[in-house]
């Protein structure tokens, strides 16, 4: 079993490898549409949110190679976004699984950047259901999720709810 910073980093990309699971739900299927879907009074568009988490992705990576560099992009296309997202969590979680130093603690690295992910991914979820084009809810605790598995292919869910 590992410990210590190797423990650090396997919770890490675990939690890089569920994102991936929970943020291909949302984006898998959806209707060419949905990344422009006004919903009323919501000021950012699917596409826009997740443009900010690619963003996001090269922020905690750059924390992680100890150049703090931010930068919003302007959105692309939504395939060019939802590449994006897969590509980014491939680079965070390839350095990850490197032998090269992390240059922000693991809990920084969490209760930032990930954590934002992780309620972004929500919004995608709610305003995926919200333009009438919800995505099943499931039981993520029999998720077949497991570290280094943040490709645009995740496992069929295990158990699903209608």
């Amino acid at each position: 079993m590992a410990n210590g910073p190797e423990l650090e980093r396997s919770f890490l990309r675990h939690t890089l490898a569920t994102i991936a699971y929970r943020g291909a739900k949302p984006l898998r299927d959806a209707p060419a549409s949905f990344g422009t879907t006004e919903i009323g009074g919501y000021p950012r568009t699917p596409v826009m949110i997740l443009a900010h988490i690619n963003d996001i992705f090269d922020w905690a990576l750059s924390l992680a190679r100890g150049k703090s560099a931010w930068s919003a992009l302007t959105p692309k296309e939504w395939s060019a976004e939802v590449t994006r997202f897969f590509l980014g969590l491939k680079a965070f979680d390839d350095y990850l699984a490197s032998a090269e130093p992390l240059h922000e603690t693991p809990e920084k690295l969490f209760q930032g950047p990930i954590a934002d992910v992780l309620t972004h991914v929500g919004q995608l979820s709610l305003l995926r259901r919200m333009a009438g084009h919800p995505v099943k809810a499931e039981n993520y605790h029999k998720a077949a999720i497991a570290s280094g598995q943040v490709g645009r292919e995740q496992p069929a869910p295990k158990l699903e709810f209608d």
